[in-house]
């Protein structure tokens, strides 16, 4: 198979979709790369490490879309990109369709083949579900989620003056995360290892178990707070935190609204919220996405930080990161063809958002009013 990897062109996005080990891992195995110059600069990587790796090099994005059976990339294709996708062409990136209205008829009418990383899935007979391709951004989303919200907090970003860990003889910050799935789990972790207060809000008796089992076992100090998210429960800790981390996720589906509007308004004056879930559209009613280039902005005098792209940050952690968990669902796709290899992996299916002007992925279809068509109808048609 031709596989291509185009270069980022996202505000300040430098991750890149495959590094070169992980097209030697293909080449190895009789597959051609062709990869945009400059495509792995910003993490590093030359051209001429990719040529060491056995891939060709092409001077334009229009030429790796022109030529390429399967195109691997980071984020959602741009406008431009979304133009220059075939019929019949395999697209295997982040989509993030739910609240995506113009992406996802703009991928419809290209007759691709969309697969999402975010809606990928694992676990089954007797493990637990989890999404594997989300997992590892998830993961540094939520540990950058406390740094992003401390910096919020200075004074000169328009935040209160507080300092997120206190010092001697005066009080942390307290800190109050939305959601105890991955990103939350890592949010608690950096947060209080900065020595903040900490609550942590879900509505899965389960995960609140899991979280204090896994941060309140130890005789390292103070702990976290569990508490079940009602709506009650949600509001006060809101209203008394200092900053307010939206960590909600409904796989394929556009985040709900958790934080109201009033409730911004009545926060307290220079506080923060950082909303990771601004991928789906954002848990706060205030939320509009922002880039790395602007990336704060005041509600009520609240300060807001939405970047789309978080881990766009810290762009080789996070390439190392994804390109580990992504290689082996590349090589069983060029392996394997597109066809075989979804209807040989149920989970990678769940991956389907969009096959060949159709919506294959249901929550997607429900959250814009789509028609929904069943994966597995239209890959046995």
């Amino acid at each position: 198979m031709l596989i291509g990897v185009p270069k980022e062109i996202k505000n300040h996005e430098y991750r890149v979709g495959m590094v070169p080990a992980s097209v030697y891992e293909l080449i190895q195995q009789g597959h051609q790369v062709i990869v945009e110059t400059n495509a792995g600069s910003g993490i590093g990587f030359k051209d001429d490490d990719y040529l060491a790796m056995g891939a060709e090099i092409t001077q334009t994005a229009e030429e790796i879309f022109s030529k390429a059976e399967l195109i691997v990339k980071v984020k959602e294709p741009l406008t431009e990109e979304r133009a220059r996708l075939k019929a019949g062409q395999i697209l295997f990136t982040y989509l993030h369709l739910a609240p995506d209205r113009a992406q996802t008829e703009e991928l419809i009418n290209s007759q691709a083949i969309c697969i999402a990383y975010e809606t990928v899935t694992a676990g089954g007979r007797g493990l637990p579900f989890s999404l594997p391709l989300l997992a590892p951004m998830s993961e540094v989303a939520g540990r950058m989620s406390v740094q992003a919200g401390a910096q919020c907090l200075e004074k000169s970003k328009g935040g209160s003056g507080l300092l997120l860990a206190g010092v001697p003889g005066v009080s942390p910050a307290n800190v109050v995360i939305i959601g105890g799935g991955v990103v939350g789990s890592n949010a608690a972790q950096i947060a209080m290892g900065m020595g903040a207060k900490v609550v942590i809000l879900d509505r899965s008796l389960d995960v609140l178990r899991r979280l204090d089992n896994q941060f309140n076992s130890s005789q390292s100090g103070a702990g976290l707070e569990t508490l079940y998210a009602s709506k009650d429960a949600l509001e006060q800790q809101v209203l008394a935190a200092d900053l307010v981390i939206g960590a909600v996720l409904v796989p394929g589906a556009a985040a709900p609204k958790l934080v109201t509007a009033d409730m911004i308004k009545r926060m307290k004056s220079g506080s923060a919220v950082v909303d990771v879930a601004i991928d789906q559209g954002g848990c706060f009613a205030t939320s509009h996405a922002t880039t790395h280039a602007d990336p704060s902005y005041l509600v009520d005098d609240v300060v807001h930080y939405c970047v789309a792209n978080m881990p766009g940050a810290v762009p080789r952690t996070s390439t190392f990161a994804l390109n580990n968990a992504t290689l082996p669902y590349i090589v069983n796709i060029a392996n394997k063809g597109y066809k075989v290899a979804l209807l040989d992996d149920p989970h990678l299916l769940n991956g389907l958002n969009v096959y060949k002007g159709k919506v294959t992925c249901r929550s997607v279809a429900e959250s814009l009013g789509l028609e929904y068509i069943d994966a597995m109808e239209v890959l046995n048609r």
